[in-house]
C-alpha cells in the first residue's frame, strides 16, 4: 500500500531531522541553489530514503534539504525525477506525500519551461493561475490505481487548483523588487523531445502560455493531499514568435534557469515572508 510506504519514507527523514516542515518546495532544472539559503540545514541524499526516485538529469542534485528560509521551516527537493526518465507519475509524486507527512500544508513547485505567449521573454517569471494536463487527457494520472482513502478522495476536484493568495503575494514582492511576474496557463508534455512547430500551434490555441515536462503530476497530488499549491515557471527559452530559437538545447535552457535564479529566489522568499505573517 502507498500509504504504509509513505510513512516509512517519512520515518526516515525524521530520523534525521527535527524539522517539521511547513513549505514544501520543488526546486526545477538548474533552480536548485536556493536550497542553499537554507539555514541550519540537514540534505539527505534522495537514495537514502526508502522509495524515493533518484534524479538522473543535470541541473537535478538529488537531495532532500531540511531547515528553514526565511524564518519558515521548509523542505526543499534539490532536483526532481520525470516521466521521461522511467518513472511512473505515483513514483515521480511519491516525495510530494511524504513532505505531507513530515508536515508541510503548502507546496511551493519550480520549473523551467518554453514560453508560449509571445508577450514573454527568455529571463521571465510565470506564476501559474492554471495548467493543461495532457498526460491526463491521454490517460496518464498519478491518482490511478487502488483507491487509498487515507490517501485522499477518489475523485478529485481540480477547479482552482492553484492557490490565489500566493499568487497574490508572488506578485506583489515582484512589483516590490521591480521585475515582472507574468502569470497564465502551464502545460505538460511526456518529453524529452521538444515541441514541434505543429504541437507549439496547439498548445497555443488551447490557451497554454508556457510548456514543460514536470510540475502537474505533483500539484494533483499536492492537491489531493489537502495541500495549498504555488506554481513558478522560469521562461528558459521561447518557442514562438520574433524572439523563439532556432533550436532548444538542454545546455541552454540550464544556462537561462541560471540568470533566472536571482529572481525566483526573491519571489519564494516574498511568498514565505508572508506564509510568515498569516
Amino acid at each position: 500500500m502507498t500509504a504504509a510506504r509513505v510513512d516509512e519514507a517519512a520515518a526516515a527523514v525524521r530520523a534525521r531531522s527535527s524539522i517539521r516542515p511547513r513549505v514544501a518546495l520543488i526546486l526545477g532544472s538548474g533552480l536548485g541553489d536556493l536550497a542553499d539559503e537554507i539555514e541550519s540545514a540537514t540534505a539527505v541524499p534522495y537514495g537514502e530514503i526508502p522509495d524515493f526516485p533518484v534524479s538522473t538529469v543535470p541541473g537535478h542534485a538529488g537531495m532532500l534539504v531540511l531547515g528553514r528560509l526565511q524564518g519558515t521551516p521548509v523542505a526543499a527537493m534539490r532536483g526532481r525525477v520525470h516521466f521521461y526518465e522511467g518513472y511512473t507519475l505515483r513514483e515521480i509524486t511519491f516525495p510530494v506525500r511524504v513532505m505531507r507527512r513530515l508536515g508541510a500544508e503548502v507546496l511551493i513547485v519550480t520549473n523551467a519551461a518554453g514560453g508560449l505567449n509571445e508577450a514573454f521573454s527568455t529571463g521571465d517569471l510565470m506564476v501559474l493561475n492554471d495548467h493543461l494536463n495532457l498526460m491526463g487527457m491521454a490517460g496518464q494520472s498519478p491518482l490511478i490505481g487502488p483507491d487509498e482513502p487515507a490517501l485522499g478522495v477518489r475523485f478529485l476536484d481540480m477547479l482552482n487548483a492553484y492557490d490565489l493568495d500566493l499568487r497574490e503575494a508572488a506578485q506583489r514582492t515582484a512589483a516590490q523588487h521591480g521585475f515582472v511576474m507574468r502569470e497564465g496557463v502551464y502545460a505538460m508534455v511526456g518529453g524529452p523531445a521538444y515541441e514541434t512547430m505543429a504541437e507549439i500551434r496547439f498548445l497555443q490555441r488551447g490557451g497554454a502560455d508556457a510548456v514543460g515536462m514536470s510540475t502537474i503530476p505533483e500539484a494533483i497530488v499536492a492537491r489531493h493531499e489537502g495541500m495549498r499549491v504555488l506554481g513558478i515557471s522560469a521562461i528558459t527559452d521561447m518557442a514562438v514568435g520574433s524572439k523563439a530559437a532556432n533550436a532548444i538545447s538542454h545546455v541552454e535552457v540550464l544556462a537561462a534557469a541560471e540568470r533566472i535564479k536571482p529572481h525566483l529566489a526573491t519571489v519564494v522568499k516574498g511568498v514565505l515572508a508572508h506564509l510568515s505573517e498569516e
